[in-house]
């Protein structure tokens, strides 16, 4: 007899099993739903409700879990404007974020380029080197350019008080005119010469923080390379 009555025992709870698991999940389910919301509105009142409220769309809520403890904030909804300023501001953060990580890259490949100091004058020198002999050609130009002028002019001499010959003038002219452009490409070589020096004044006094060990992407957003310094790098890899 004791058998029998556990067998119909087990039997029962057999049975009722499924009908228990059953339960406790839709219980679980129900504890899981049972989500509150909660604020205080702009005049002081207190709301709740089981979906967010209307009352609140402009202040902090507060989603409680079943058992009153905090579940989540969800934050005041924003108005188009708002939503506007805050896009712009992520749009402006995320591009200052990249002109950050563009600095640091741009520091590393200077201090790998230059070292030392020794290295970076060795580049200033290759850097004016074109220029400076750009400036001689130029010199060297206007000098035969003076040695051609001397004959037109000891030609002129027979015409004095009389008007020149077409060609002799035109002749004059052109080399007047290339005298002109050459003195012009000086000038220019020349300043090009004090833009590359302050730019490598620049760059070597940067490089003398990050050798002293300024972290990469401290000192500020670089200066922009300039061709010749471009070119040196060039020649360099």
């Amino acid at each position: 007899m004791p058998e029998r009555r556990g067998l119909k025992k087990s039997e029962m709870v057999g049975r009722r099993a499924p009908w228990l698991l059953a339960a406790g999940l839709l219980a679980a389910g129900a504890a899981q739903a049972a989500t509150i919301y909660t604020c205080v509105d702009a005049n002081g009142k207190k709301h709740t409700s089981d979906r967010p409220i209307v009352e609140c769309t402009t202040r902090d809520q507060r989603v409680l879990n079943s058992d009153g403890s905090v579940k989540q904030i969800v934050p005041p909804t924003l108005t188009a404007d708002e939503r506007a300023e805050q896009e712009a501001r992520e749009r402006q953060a995320a591009i200052e974020r990249a002109q950050q990580q563009d600095t640091i890259r741009r520091d590393r490949n200077l201090m790998l380029r230059f070292p030392n100091e020794a290295a970076h004058n060795k580049a200033r020198a290759a850097a004016l080197d074109d220029i400076r002999n750009a400036v001689q050609l130029s010199e060297k130009r206007i000098a035969a350019l003076a040695a051609d002028r001397k004959p037109l002019m000891d030609e002129s001499e027979f015409y004095a008080g009389k008007q020149l010959p077409l060609k002799l003038r035109q002749q004059l002219d052109a080399n007047d005119a290339a005298t002109d452009a050459q003195r012009s490409l000086i000038q220019n070589q020349q300043a090009e010469i004090v833009r590359i020096n302050s730019l490598y004044d620049t760059e070597l006094a940067r490089l003398k923080k990050l050798w002293a060990g300024a972290p990469a992407g401290s000192l500020g957003a670089l200066p922009a390379a300039s061709p010749a310094s471009a070119a040196v790098a060039k020649k360099g890899k």
